[in-house]
C-alpha cells in the first residue's frame, strides 16, 4: 500500500531536483569563498572589458575635439581621470558583486541542506517500512 507522505516527499525531492536543485548542485559543490572569488574574477574581467570599450567610444565621438586641444597636460589628466574612474566602477561593482554572489551561495547551500534532510526523512520511513515487514513475515 502506498504512504501518502512518501508520495508527497518524493515528489517535492523530484521536483526541487528538475528546478532548483541542478543549479544548487553545482554552487554547492563549491566552498562559499571559491565560489565567490571565481565569480568576482569573472566579473573584474567583464568589467574591465566594458570600461574600456565604453572609454574608447567616448574618445571616438569626441576625437575632433581631443585633437583640437591635445597637449602632454590634457592627455595625462585625461588619463587619470580614465585610471580613477576605471578604479571606482570596479571597486563598486566588485563591492555588488560580493554580496550577490555571497548571498546566492548561502541560499543554495540552505536548499541544498533542506533537500539533504528530506532524502534522510524518507530514508528513515523506508527503513521503518522494511522492519514492519520483516515483522510481519516472521509473525
Amino acid at each position: 500500500m502506498l504512504d501518502e507522505r512518501k508520495v508527497k516527499l518524493m515528489t517535492r525531492l523530484a521536483l526541487y531536483e528538475e528546478t532548483e536543485g541542478k543549479e544548487d548542485f553545482k554552487i554547492s559543490a563549491y566552498y562559499r569563498k571559491d565560489y565567490v572569488s571565481l565569480h568576482m574574477l569573472c566579473a573584474f574581467i567583464w568589467v574591465t572589458i566594458g570600461y574600456i570599450c565604453v572609454v574608447a567610444m567616448a574618445v571616438l565621438a569626441g576625437l575632433d575635439s581631443l585633437l583640437g586641444h591635445m597637449s602632454m597636460a590634457v592627455m595625462v589628466l585625461m588619463g587619470g581621470m580614465a585610471v580613477v574612474g576605471w578604479l571606482a566602477v570596479v571597486i563598486i561593482y566588485l563591492m555588488i558583486a560580493s554580496h550577490i554572489y555571497n548571498k546566492k551561495h548561502k541560499n543554495s547551500r540552505q536548499r541544498v541542506k533542506k533537500y539533504n534532510h528530506d532524502l534522510t526523512r524518507l530514508l528513515k520511513m523506508y527503513g521503518r517500512n522494511d522492519s514492519q515487514d520483516s515483522q510481519d513475515l516472521q509473525e
